[in-house]
């Protein structure tokens, strides 16, 4: 809470304050007209751009982010500079007239520039642009930095005289400093230029972005800064880069997707690095030929540049690549999907196989985020693998496999992947993420018929404890209830056998009703197309609908578990047209067509609109679903409704190895 207030009062205490700034540099123009020309500050002061222009952008930046780290430290070196334009012109005119003050004034026209100066050239670098050091290695160069300005004022309060002017702007020359101050300023600022190239290769694509923006006008800043210290420089080229560096900054920190950035700092990387490599092979040949042919000085020349305009392209496509990587990662989709195929190689499952792939296309592309998701045969989102922070406009990338989607890939990087890289990717991770989806898809048909193989067994056990074991109970009592009145009363012990066996008999008939809940005995019997011709007469007696069986293929070697779920499927759907479909026919069609195709369509009503699935609809699709099939329910061609199941077979010459129907005879394998 400290903290937000304390960042609060930043925001609001900065507009004053570069309005101050503004004010105190209009003051100090006015107030040099009461001074003699050779005493007066000139108008065109480059502390004059700092105040006018640093101020108010930082003003502006508190404001769009109170607690900004950059934004505070260019409000200070703008109230600063302010502060020496002002001390430029007020501590003449308080010596000239005398006034208490003057000495004061006089000694921060001295020195105060070195606020600002060293403030925003060597500070600066190091925190841009989010307030922290890029590594905690480079906490001393922020203190040397820090300590640069107490130095100085140290130094010129002591030599006032070390100051020089040129064109009425004072300069700080560092060959003529004692050695140990140059060495420390020059030191602190080439690390600070090691800074920002650290920060600008490790950081995410957004902040090197942000470093993008600034580090052309920022660097040419710095070397006209410091270069117009040890000799002269036009002041409109050293204003103008002043004034462009805030801008750019405001840019960066706000709006840094403006323009593509990116693109301009690899081409000039790029070409510098050309120019470097050019000229090295071009003087190294020249010298190398004007030292074997001596009087041929034209001839090497001419060798020098033929060989440099042949290594011109290979050169720059060489060069090119390697910062295309540098800045925006691999390009090459076949080094990628070679990386992420050497990498899949370790994992040990799914779920591992997809982290790892999320992390190898994160790392591929220097993106600030990956997430692949998974999604269902439905499309929805099943799994979700992410790595690092997406970002507000991520790419899409869906995962087609097999013509049918099976998961998306979305990265957060600065520029779109071409076509051919996106569609590598897409077909190895549209192959991974496939993989993963059957490997789910398999545990859960595993936990499926584990709760289906429980759910039965508890079904037979409370079956056998409470219907059967009963009546067995019952039965033996009764047979010693028998032996015993056989002795004493031999025409009673006549009844009691002939209770035991009705008794009995309806006990035969809860085994057979048992046995028949675990496998239809028509298919024994019968075979499955008999069986299933058996239940169309069943539901074609008295005013049921007329039932037509048709049977393509040999059904004789089907597996236990196809015929059972066919069964009851026909079953189910023929029930459901006996009593809701009002038909007067209807059609069973059984076919092996690579599985088991069964439809069962009628003439009938057919479904309302708003029919919702019930027990018997999920009934057939949960026995499809148990061995891998599917089942669907609709409006058929012709009006009514059909009913159509694909079961999986995988018939190599005997089946599954469980009970099949052979001829109406069980097989057993």
């Amino acid at each position: 809470m400290v903290t937000e207030d304390h960042e609060g009062g930043t925001a609001r205490w900065a507009p004053p304050l570069a309005l101050a700034a503004v004010c105190a540099v209009a003051a100090s123009l006015i107030t040099g007209f009461w001074l003699p020309e050779p005493r007066r500050m000139v108008w065109w002061h480059p502390e004059i751009v700092v105040a006018v222009l640093w101020t108010p952008v930082a003003a502006l930046l508190l404001r769009h982010r109170p607690g900004l780290v950059v934004g505070r430290l260019m409000l200070v070196c703008g109230v600063a500079a302010a502060v020496y334009v002002l001390a430029l012109n007020l501590g003449p005119l308080f010596e000239m007239r005398g006034w208490p003050g003057a000495d004061f004034l006089n000694w921060l026209g001295v020195w105060l520039w070195a606020v600002d100066t060293f403030g925003l050239t060597l500070v600066l670098p190091l925190i841009f642009p989010d307030g922290r050091l890029v590594s905690a290695w480079f906490r001393p160069v922020l203190a040397a930095a820090l300590a640069v300005p107490v130095v100085v004022c140290a130094h010129l309060t002591i030599d006032p005289g070390a100051r020089r002017f040129h064109n009425g702007v004072s300069v700080y020359p560092f060959q003529d400093i004692p050695l140990p101050i140059s060495a420390l300023i020059l030191g602190t600022l080439l690390l600070a230029l090691v800074s920002i190239a650290v920060r600008f290769v490790t950081s995410a694509p957004d902040v090197r972005r942000q470093v993008g923006w600034v580090i052309y006008p920022g660097v040419l800043a710095q070397a006209i800064i410091y270069l117009g210290e040890t000799t002269p420089i036009g002041d409109p080229l050293r204003n103008l880069t002043i004034a462009v560096v805030p801008l750019c900054i405001a840019i960066a920190i706000t709006r840094f997707r403006l323009y593509d950035i990116d693109l301009v700092v690899s081409r000039t990387l790029v070409y510098a690095g050309l120019v470097i490599v050019l000229t090295a092979v071009y003087f190294a040949l020249v010298g190398a030929v004007s030292h074997v042919v001596a009087a041929r000085g034209p001839l090497a020349g001419l060798i020098g540049a033929i060989a440099a305009g042949a290594m011109f392209e290979p050169v720059r496509r060489r060069l090119q690549r390697a910062m295309d990587r540098l800045i925006h990662g691999e390009r090459d989709p076949y080094r990628i999907a070679d990386l992420l195929n050497r990498r899949l190689q370790t994992t040990s499952d799914p779920s591992a196989a997809l982290a790892t792939a999320v992390a190898v296309v994160r790392e591929a592309l220097r993106a600030s985020g990956v997430v692949l998701e998974v999604l269902d045969r439905d499309g929805r989102v099943t799994a979700t693998t992410e790595d690092g922070v997406l970002g507000d406009r991520p790419q899409l990338i869906p995962l087609v496999w097999h013509g049918e989607p099976v998961g998306r890939l979305l990265f957060g990087v600065t520029r779109p992947p071409n076509a051919r890289l996106a569609g590598v990717l897409s077909r190895n991770l549209a192959e991974l993420t496939s993989a993963a989806r059957l490997a789910a898809d398999v545990q859960r048909s595993r936990e499926r018929i584990l709760r289906t193989r429980e759910e039965e067994r508890r079904r037979l056990r409370r079956d056998l404890h409470d219907g059967l074991g009963p009546t067995l109970a019952s039965l033996a009592m009764t047979v010693d209830a028998a032996r015993i009145t056989l002795k004493t009363d031999p025409a009673a012990a006549d009844a009691l056998l002939e209770n035991l066996r009705t008794t009995m008999g309806r006990t035969i008939g809860d085994i057979r009703e048992l046995v028949y809940g675990l496998r239809p005995p028509a298919l024994d019997d019968l075979g499955l197309a008999g069986a299933i011709r058996a239940l169309g007469g069943v539901v074609a007696t008295g005013d049921g609908p007329r039932v037509d069986v048709q049977v393509d293929g040999d059904l004789d070697q089907l597996p236990a578990a196809a015929e059972v779920a066919a069964y009851r499927i026909v079953q189910e759907a023929l029930t459901n047209v006996y009593r809701h479909a009002k038909a007067g026919s209807a059609v069973v069609r059984l076919y092996l067509n690579g599985d088991l195709h069964v439809c069962v369509g009628d003439d009938g009503v057919g479904m309302a609109p708003d029919a919702r699935s019930g027990v018997g609809m999920s009934s057939m699709q949960e026995r499809a679903a148990e061995i891998g099939g599917s089942c669907t329910v609709g409006p058929g061609p012709e009006g009514g409704t059909m009913v159509r199941a694909r079961l999986p077979v995988g018939l190599n010459g005997t089946g599954n190895g469980s009970t099949s129907s052979n001829g109406g005879k069980a097989v057993r394998s």
